[in-house]
């Protein structure tokens, strides 16, 4: 059966929106809103939009659909939106807050997930005071009041959270609320200690920097800048400034964004970091071109199946997709997506929105981002990231799939990342830019941390790990060309398997070409490749079907592997990697490979100009 019989665009909200004005921009705001006002409940206080759960209770998913439609509904408010109907939000504060309501959200306790929600309210507090807080009667004035006091001054979790007192504080501030602002002292020196320089943060007591340190760390700092804008706040409109050029080396020319790590699902919340740029006032990046990152990213989502049903956003990325999903995301959880829509606060002949959109420049070197770990190139219609590899262990990160979600060699915006649903198929894994090691054919190990990662300013990454607790690997990564080149030095006191993958395309129409050292497959849309360069052992070649559902970005692909096998001692594997749209140019680069990397060459390079990546130092275990 064709799915030419099917229209997709009840999958793709916004197949009909141009997204070229701040008008197209309400108006996608709009199309995403309105369907979810269908689930509140009666009194306002609570959304609930299937039955598939988080790790906290069901009041707290409730309030969360009920909070994160304010990020965008507050800013359109400000900028003259005539659409919205704020009797059921201000109904739902006053019920939500008050315990002898059914729909009361709960009582806040230390680091509990209500304490994320109570930012939300603060921004809104703080935005729009004369629809949700100036409507409510004394009694219930008094106790949203005591709730959000309450909320303020309980523990929250040692990363981004400790902005949300802060925002809490801000919104308590604007409607005349008196509270004990010593507690945002100590949370805004805490925030200050997981600086890391030029403009880079991580995020909590963790070796990561992802996409938490645009869309939540940078993003807050910049709303309380603009909004609060103390002497305090200055420090946060510098860092966003030092670190707007490395941010937009993460998008595509197309304007897709770069996908790592965790927290997928709130999809282009990332663009909104050029929308509080522009709150702020920054011009690190021209007007038209922060219009630019901002309107392409939101067009590249058009083109998606993003939506389900009629118009809801569910937890996955490019489509539904539970088995990305983190323990804290509920079917409320991605509307953390609407941060996107902060520039709408700006009026039409703000420059952010008057200036004319200037397209993407050309960026034909490879940026270091020391501090990530990250080596960045943007070929055509991608932003690919080469990773030293960062932080996953269990007892340091609250993540699934922890080492798919940081620990690969290269990261796409393109082609996305791929997650394993089978660990006990080892012939079956994805191993999408990984490289996967099995002593028994069924069992397999990946890299998950690094006892060492380097970069130096020539772009070449190192990364020494141990697969197992008696096998080491130094992983060495740089550019050649329009290829990556991956070189591994493996110690091991047994014999091994081994899967080395590519980039994991979406399947299609095309060619598969299988042989001794090679795999390419080309769909009419894409070309992946790998290619062994290993000085020794020769592996075979193989266009593998990953199992469905396991990428982020295309529910079926495939993706070109290495395979073989590698005896005990010292083996060195080494690979040239490269994926692109199909074309001309990608068919051009498929004939000139790269020359075979030299294993000493390397780690001359690593011990003469190799400097720690920051995330490997100076951060408590």
């Amino acid at each position: 059966m064709s799915d030419e019989i099917f229209d997709d665009s009840l999958f793709r909200p916004w197949a009909r929106n141009p997204l070229k004005t701040r008008t197209d921009v309400e108006q996608a705001l709009k199309d995403l809103v309105l369907p979810v006002e269908t689930y509140r409940s009666k009194g306002g206080a609570r959304i609930r939009l299937d039955s598939a759960a988080a790790h906290f209770d069901q009041a707290s998913a409730d309030f969360e659909g009920y909070s994160r439609l304010l990020w965008g509904l507050a800013p359109a408010e400000v900028g003259g939106a005539n659409w919205i109907d704020w009797g059921p939000v201000a109904r739902g504060l006053a019920n939500g807050c008050d315990p002898d309501h059914p729909e009361y959200w709960g009582d806040t306790f230390d680091v509990s997930q209500r304490l994320v929600e109570l930012a939300a309210i603060g921004f809104a507090l703080r935005l729009v005071p004369e629809k949700i807080w100036e409507p409510l009667s004394d009694k219930q004035r008094a106790n949203v009041a005591t709730y959000l006091i309450a909320g303020h001054g309980r523990k929250h979790a040692d990363n981004n959270w400790k902005f949300f007192r802060l925002m809490v504080g801000m919104g308590l501030r604007h409607v005349g609320v008196d509270y004990d602002r010593s507690l945002d002292d100590t949370y805004i020196r805490d925030l200050d200690a997981f600086y890391l320089g030029d403009g880079w943060y991580h995020d909590g007591n963790t070796r990561r920097a992802d996409h938490y340190v645009p869309f939540a760390l940078h993003f807050y700092g910049l709303v309380l800048a603009a909004l609060d804008g103390g002497d305090w706040t200055k420090g946060y409109r510098e860092r966003a400034s030092l670190i707007a050029r490395d941010m937009s080396r993460w998008f595509a020319d197309d304007g897709a964004a770069l996908c790592f790590g965790r927290s997928m699902t709130y999809r282009f919340a990332i663009a909104g970091f050029f929308g509080a740029t522009a709150l702020a006032g920054d011009k690190t990046i021209a007007w038209g071109q922060q219009k630019g990152f901002y309107l392409r990213n939101l067009r590249w989502w058009a083109k998606q199946p993003f939506a389900a049903r009629d118009g809801i956003l569910p937890v996955g990325y490019c489509y539904p997709n539970l088995i990305m999903s983190e323990p804290y995301n509920s079917a409320q959880s991605p509307y953390w997506a609407f941060k996107a829509f902060l520039p709408l606060m700006l009026p039409e002949d703000h420059p952010f929105w008057a200036s004319e959109e200037e397209a993407c420049p050309p960026r034909p070197e490879a940026a270091i981002q020391r501090h990530a770990g990250f080596v960045i190139a943007n070929p055509l219609g991608d932003a690919i990231a080469l990773s030293s590899g960062q932080q996953t262990s269990s007892s340091n990160t609250f993540v699934r799939f922890g080492p798919e979600k940081y620990a690969k060699f290269a990261y796409s915006a393109r082609y996305g990342f791929s997650i394993e649903n089978d660990p006990w198929r080892f012939k079956n894994a994805v191993l999408d830019n990984m490289i996967g090691f099995s002593d028994d054919g069924v069992h397999f190990r990946v890299r998950e941390d690094n006892e060492q990662a380097m970069v130096t300013d020539g772009g070449l990454l190192y990364g020494f790990w141990k697969p197992f607790a008696d096998v080491s690997v130094d992983t060495f990564l740089y550019w050649d060309g329009g290829y990556h080149v991956r070189l591994h030095r493996i110690e091991t006191p047994r014999p091994l398997f081994t899967i080395e993958g590519g980039f994991a395309i979406s399947r299609g129409d095309g060619v598969m070409t299988e042989a001794e050292g090679s795999a390419v497959a080309v769909t009419d849309d894409d070309i992946s490749a790998v290619y062994d360069l290993s000085p020794s052992v020769r592996r075979q070649g193989r266009c593998h079907f990953a199992a469905p559902n396991t990428n982020l970005v295309s529910a079926k692909t495939i993706v070109p592997q290495l395979t073989g096998e590698i005896p005990l001692g010292v083996t060195v594997l080494s690979i040239a990697v490269f994926a692109q749209a199909e074309g001309l140019a990608a068919r051009h680069v498929l004939t000139q490979r790269p020359a075979a990397p030299d294993v000493e060459m390397l780690k001359a390079r690593i011990v003469a100009n190799g400097i720690s990546v920051t995330l490997m130092h100076g951060i408590p275990n």
